[in-house]
């Protein structure tokens, strides 16, 4: 009997849900760190929130662990390459509290909007300073909302209709959803220059960590009002003190920090400061969809070796996994080689597949191109939110599907169009189950992707193959392949890359710099 531990509070639904699969479970909330590497050994499966760290201490202890559910979205608090490395299953329920935090974002603009929790203490004191807290109107202002995804759509309809004017920011927003939104879509400095009240709804990816910092808030109009209830990376606490104090920024309301629990903060003690304890997903409604959701997805795994909602590997059912798994991970390598590539928003996206593969669940596939393709924008993705994600940002998917065999005996070629660009990759599976690539924007070249990749786009040239070898190096970077392709003599031509570590930034500028390259870039897969 599989045995499982709840170690956050959840709902006594939750608990219920296990034992009627007939799985063992028991329920310790609040250990510390020691307390569960103590015990973890014990158990096959791991329910938690946010507050239990699953650290690779914890993941090293874990002899049975077979699954961690996170009831919630943020997977922060697990170490998701440890759990993969391990084998360990880690899943969330991405879409349980959208509502409530979209609910608790408006709630605290309106509160930010008309001092609410200030005035409440004060008449609590018995001061009635009424003249004191002069508030303004939300109608007619204009509410910039940064990351208009699943949640920042959801605030975007309510403050519509509050009769506010909504601008967004975000690259993968295209033009006909924010239409359908009702949303004018701008670029991040022209929302900061317009907006009253900025919101965020973004995750925290090395794109969006401190978007909010100082020289920002320096773009921003005076006056201006924000409200974080997404991730507490986003603002640099520092900065936005800095920039209350010296009048520019009105205030702001903040549900979450950089460190947390937040015992102590600088922000706390400023009266334009409002702060909550991280309860955007603090209703009774979404507390009960998530942790009945996070049951019913654990206990599907353990007992019948059903994914659901992984955010580390593609959700398979058990019967379909021994075939489906090779070319899954084809389909995510090959969707997060053109996802880093990709800059701009996306528009459309074709999945061809042609050979054995067109027979097969090609779903499970492209939710695992797509997952691969949004994951280096969008941390908080897995197969089953990309294709919802890709929908709510009007993302066109198709597929195509070619039963008969042609050089290859099977392959999966992914196409994006971006505006006026489009571009193209391919890849098989050899035998043995190994992915390759094999076109790359029109370019033949067959390749392996390993943890470290260097892409580089240039004209074939004499004498580029042995300057980059001397830039690589010069700076003690080992090569493990080297895959070159072109289109003719003298043309376009494509060089990839293994290296035994990361690409620097410096060593990229270096390259770039070469004569004849158009591109240099660091992949990680």
């Amino acid at each position: 009997m599989p045995k499982v531990l709840i170690s956050d509070a959840l709902s006594p639904a939750a608990v219920q849900i296990f034992k009627d699969r007939g799985i063992e479970v028991d329920v310790k909330v609040g250990l510390d760190k020691d307390e569960l590497i103590k015990i973890i050994g014990d158990y096959d499966g791991l329910a938690i929130r946010s507050n239990t760290k699953v650290t690779p201490a914890v993941i090293d202890a874990a002899k049975k662990l077979k699954v961690v559910g996170r009831a919630g979205i943020g997977v922060d608090n697990v170490d998701l390459p440890a759990a993969t490395a391990k084998g360990i299953i880690v899943m969330n329920t991405p879409f349980g509290n959208s509502i409530t935090t979209a609910e608790h974002a408006i709630a605290m603009m309106m509160a930010l909007a008309r001092d609410i929790p200030q005035a409440s203490a004060s008449t609590h004191a018995g001061k009635w300073e009424k003249s004191k807290f002069m508030g303004v109107e939300v109608t007619a202002k204009t509410l910039g909302i940064i990351g208009c995804g699943n949640i920042g759509g959801i605030v975007a309809d309510r403050a519509l209709g509050l009769r506010m004017k909504v601008v967004a920011f975000d690259p993968f927003l295209t033009p006909e959803r924010a239409a359908d939104l009702g949303v004018e879509k701008v670029e991040l400095d022209d929302l900061l220059a317009r907006a009253d009240f900025i919101t965020l709804h973004t995750p925290m990816t090395p794109q969006t960590k401190n978007i909010l910092n100082a020289a920002n808030l320096a773009k921003t109009k005076k006056g201006v009002r924000i409200i974080n209830c997404a991730r507490g990376g986003l603002i640099v606490e520092a900065d936005l003190k800095a920039a209350i104090e010296s009048g520019h920024v009105a205030g702001a309301a903040l549900d979450v920090f950089e460190v947390e629990p937040a015992k102590t903060n600088i922000l706390f003690g400023m009266e334009q400061i409002i702060g909550t304890p991280h309860l955007g997903a603090s209703t009774n409604e979404a507390q009960e969809n998530v942790a009945l959701q996070v049951a019913e997805q654990m206990s599907d795994y353990l007992l019948d070796g059903a994914i659901t909602n992984s955010v580390n590997v593609p959700s398979i059912s058990a019967e379909e996994a021994p075939k489906l798994t090779p070319f899954a991970t084809l389909a995510q390598q090959l969707g997060s080689f053109a996802g880093q590539l990709t800059e701009e928003g996306i528009a459309e996206v074709t999945l061809e597949y042609e050979g054995d593969v067109a027979g097969m669940n090609t779903r499970v596939l492209t939710n695992a191109a797509l997952t691969g393709l949004l994951k280096p924008q969008l941390e908080d993705v897995n197969t089953v939110s990309a294709p919802v994600i890709a929908k709510e940002r009007g993302i066109q998917v198709s597929e195509v599907k070619r039963e008969q065999r042609g050089a290859y005996e099977t392959y999966i070629r992914l196409t994006v169009k971006t505006g006026q660009r489009e571009k193209s990759v391919a890849g098989t599976v050899f035998s043995g189950g190994k992915p390759r690539l094999i076109q790359i924007k029109g370019v033949n070249m067959e390749a392996s992707l390993g943890k470290h990749m260097l892409y580089v786009t240039n004209q074939d040239k004499p004498g580029f193959i042995g300057a980059l070898g001397s830039i690589l190096a010069k700076a003690n970077i080992n090569i493990a392949n080297f895959n070159l392709g072109r289109e003719e003599a003298g043309g376009n031509a494509i060089c990839l890359v293994e290296v035994d570590v990361a690409v620097p930034a410096a060593v990229l500028a270096e390259i770039q710099a070469l004569p004849h390259v158009v591109q240099a870039k660091a992949l990680a897969f």
